[in-house]
């Protein structure tokens, strides 16, 4: 099994019982989204398999030492450049978010690369499903794209392009109140 097939099964198999917010939609249609959206980027074997594993250390049991003992140090520092700072004595949510973006303001290209198709996908139904979370969502998001000036130019532009989309759905729907 190849890097990506064991990165994919390993993700399907911690993922299992979860379900995707608002859709309800098993949580492996998620990653399935992202890593695609990295393999049509043209990006390496190695960000396909981070982008399939990119939520694994945030949401389940798994610790990044199993992620680099399973599948090398090069997707373990991807995963770890992705992985929101759990809440801890001391640190507010905004300095959570503020480590998050210094940690991917020095990731590099192949990794903001992948924070840009998550938010690619995450950002298609936020709008339609949560109008009240995408109001504090999307701001948080446009803060990422403006620190993500290594990422592929095509996925940086399309997650912009989502961005947009989604402000103006949020505003079109705000209107209609």
């Amino acid at each position: 099994m190849n890097l990506i097939e064991k990165a994919r099964e390993f993700a399907r198999e911690k993922h299992a019982p979860q379900k995707r917010n608002y859709t309800g939609e098993p949580y492996f249609v998620h990653l399935e989204e992202v890593a695609g959206i990295v393999e049509r980027a043209g990006l390496s074997e190695t960000a396909i398999a981070a982008a399939w594993l990119h939520d694994v250390v945030e949401d389940t049991d798994v610790t990044l030492p199993e992620v680099c003992a399973k599948f090398g140090s090069g997707v373990a520092l991807m995963v770890f450049d992705l992985t929101n700072t759990p809440p801890m004595a001391g640190m507010n949510s905004e300095r959570r978010k503020r480590a998050d973006r210094l940690r991917l303001e020095l990731a590099g290209p192949e990794t903001q690369g992948i924070k840009c198709a998550d938010f690619i996908s995450n950002t298609s139904t936020i709008v339609k499903h949560n109008p009240g979370f995408a109001k504090k969502y999307l701001p948080e998001k446009r803060a990422t794209l403006e620190i993500l000036t290594k990422a592929p130019a095509p996925l940086l532009d399309q997650a912009w392009q989502s961005l947009i989309e989604a402000e103006r759905q949020l505003e079109a729907t705000n209107a209609a109140r």
